[in-house]
């Protein structure tokens, strides 16, 4: 199983469908976690939204900081957007997604980027398939 760390800046959006994503197209392959480098504290309301349009229930998920993850050496760990503000974690290899951050986004606009979310998602996993 890979490990797999997905880090922004609230963790309340884009990390959470990161690892919600890799929940449900690596199921059996990867660990995912996610965490924000300032962390809000809740998962906003849009992603909860925007994830049960895909039958995931985001509601159940926590903001965390990386002070609350595993200290474990990641496969990967990807970031978004939170650039320099992302402390170090000890991760095998690093990938930046420059991703938008949804959060005041309408919910046609936060989908698309949700959506985003999930195709870089698909093509890790296709990429630790190939490994």
């Amino acid at each position: 199983m890979k490990k797999i760390l997905f880090v922004c800046v609230e963790n309340s959006n884009r990390s959470q469908m990161a690892e919600a994503f890799a929940k449900i197209h690596g199921k059996g392959k990867v660990e995912a976690y996610s965490s924000g480098s300032k962390p809000s504290g809740i998962i906003n309301p849009k992603a909860i939204t925007a994830m049960k349009e895909l039958d995931y229930d985001l509601s159940k998920h926590e903001s965390k900081s990386l002070d609350e993850i595993p200290k474990i050496k990641y496969d990967y760990a990807i970031t978004m957007g939170c650039g320099d503000e992302c402390p170090f974690v000890i991760a095998e290899n690093r990938i930046d997604w420059q991703l938008p951050d949804p959060k005041h986004l309408e919910p046609n606009e936060f989908n698309k980027v949700r959506d985003e979310i999930e195709n870089k998602v698909k093509e890790l996993i296709s990429l630790l398939d190939d490994n």
